[in-house]
């Protein structure tokens, strides 16, 4: 049985990593602060305990990966998160997003279309520290209907193109952070919807992501 232990050491570590992404311009201070809180190394193969504090992706199980600090900090910050919001997260992989997402008093419904890494949720280390975090089984171009409307939506995979559903979803005045094109690289877009249903884009810098698929697996 894995020993979860959050030293001086990695709250060191974490300072540090925080402090990067400051200089990598990363200015929301609520998202600084999840960030500098939540222990990254509790959501990695105990093998990267030393190196979790890298900004860098990590492979998980199932083909997916934890996402880089920073990808995950530029999300954050470009979904405006408040407390209280209500969050639709497409892709729950290490649940890393997730709780930096709850960190900041967001209520967070998250959809795994892996089943595998839907159960491991069901053992999830920091599951009492935030119940603020629901876990689906599902697909992810389908949302969430019964729990709609969302105030925000964040997609952490690679969207082939913006899922109608997914909007639908959203609540006027809403934002949607997600990743689209089926290339090597992904445009982050920051996509508003307005009140009269008409929808507002913004295109920002290119990442990298695992694709979206479509479906269950397992």
């Amino acid at each position: 049985m894995r020993k979860y232990e959050d030293t001086y050491q990695h709250k060191g570590l974490r300072k540090k990593l925080t402090d990067s992404l400051k200089e990598k311009g990363i200015t929301d201070e609520a998202v600084l602060a999840a960030i500098n809180t939540v222990p990254r190394h509790f959501f990695l193969d105990s093998a990267f305990d030393k190196i979790a504090y890298e900004d860098r992706a990590f492979p998980i199980s199932e083909g997916q990966t934890i996402s880089q600090p920073y990808t995950v900090a530029y999300q954050t910050q470009l979904l405006q998160v408040k407390p209280f919001d209500k969050i639709l997260e497409i892709g729950t992989g290490s649940i890393y997003q997730a709780t930096i997402l709850a960190e900041m008093g967001a209520q967070v419904y998250t959809i795994e279309r892996q089943k595998n890494l839907f159960e491991k949720s069901r053992k999830f280390v920091l599951r009492s520290t935030y119940p603020n975090i629901k876990f689906f089984y599902g697909d992810g171009f389908e949302g969430l209907p019964t729990f709609a409307p969302f105030d925000k939506v964040i997609i952490t995979a690679a969207a082939p193109f913006v899922p109608p559903k997914l909007i639908d979803q959203m609540k006027a005045g809403g934002k949607m952070v997600i990743p689209v094109d089926d290339g090597p690289s992904q445009r982050m877009l920051r996509i508003t919807k307005n009140a009269d249903g008409s929808l507002y884009e913004e295109a920002y810098q290119h990442f990298s992501f695992v694709p979206m698929l479509a479906g269950k697996n397992g």
